[in-house]
């Protein structure tokens, strides 16, 4: 059975018996108005621990690997595309808003893939296509061999400017 008819199983029998808890403290019914939302509460409740126990099922810490990409000032590069491998298979093609490309440069991180690897030696591939320096197209890859173990795994890339070289920087580094 899957997660979606699990969670609507639940409410069909979790919800005739919430009408009889939704009274206030001094013994009166609630409005249908105020019982809404509280039933709405506990369904944004549910919805989050059902997300967060799907995840455990789906990427458990012995396999699971997750990669994030970050930014810094920008100078030198504007992002426009990232295409991630690991072990010489595309895992993710991800092509960046204008907005998006903002939100990185004032700090944001993107958690561009999660997924699930044996223990062993991998190799992690990243491939950044964008403006360079002079509006000109720049194309750059990024390559990293890292070890998983039986803990989960976590890689960023890393997008910075260099002004010593007046040149965009591309790295994997291990959190």
């Amino acid at each position: 059975m899957n997660l979606p008819k699990l969670c609507v199983l639940f409410l069909t029998f979790c919800l005739p018996f919430s009408t009889a808890v939704l009274a206030q403290d001094d013994g009166q019914p609630l409005s249908v108005a105020k019982q809404l939302q509280q039933l709405k509460r506990q369904v944004i409740a549910l919805n989050r621990d059902l997300f967060v126990l799907e995840e455990d099922l789906l990427f458990p810490s012995s396999t699971q690997v997750v990669v994030y990409l970050s930014m810094d000032v920008g100078t030198y590069f504007k992002l426009d595309s990232v295409e991630l491998k690991v072990d010489d298979e595309v895992v993710t093609q991800y092509l960046y808003t204008d907005r998006q490309v903002d939100a990185l440069y004032r700090g944001g991180v993107q958690r561009l893939h999660i997924g699930n690897l044996p223990q062993g030696e991998h190799q992690i591939s990243a491939f950044f296509i964008g403006l360079g320096p002079e509006e000109r197209e720049y194309k750059r890859a990024a390559s990293f061999t890292f070890n998983k173990d039986a803990d989960a795994k976590a890689l960023e890339l890393k997008i910075t400017d260099s002004s010593s070289k007046q040149q965009p920087e591309f790295t994997v580094v291990e959190l």
